[in-house]
């Protein structure tokens, strides 16, 4: 059975670009959001086997909606996705509880590996 992953970004063109990633590997989108208020809320309906979330958001931020997501979900496997010089951001994420990050601009073969690495 094909892993189901949710995909968190403000950005269009950066959820276009994890889809695609995501596809070709054969992976299946469980849905997209922009926000972490929609990712929350996606998350309880579609309870996808991972996410990747956007760090910085409108609304809510993506560590915001981790933590709120692993409150109710503790097996939830979240993947943070940040730009460059958000290192701090970055340490928050994983002592909330993110399985791994990755950096925009995102290349395909390290967004494979932390997702093969936190689904296993």
């Amino acid at each position: 059975m094909k892993e189901r992953i949710l995909i968190v970004d403000d950005a269009a063109f950066m959820r276009m670009m994890v889809k695609d990633i995501l596809t070709k590997n054969g992976y299946e989108i469980a849905g997209e959001a922009e926000n972490g208020h929609d990712a929350v809320k996606l998350y309880e309906e579609q309870q996808p086997d991972l996410v990747t979330m956007d760090i910085t958001m409108p609304e809510k931020d993506g560590i915001t909606a981790l933590k709120e997501i692993r409150e109710n979900y503790p097996e939830a496997k979240v993947i943070m996705c940040s730009a460059m010089g958000q290192q701090a951001m970055v340490v928050d994420a994983i002592q909330a509880g993110a399985k791994d990050f990755i950096v925009k601009p995102f290349q395909a073969d390290r967004v494979i590996e932390a997702i093969e690495k936190a689904l296993n």
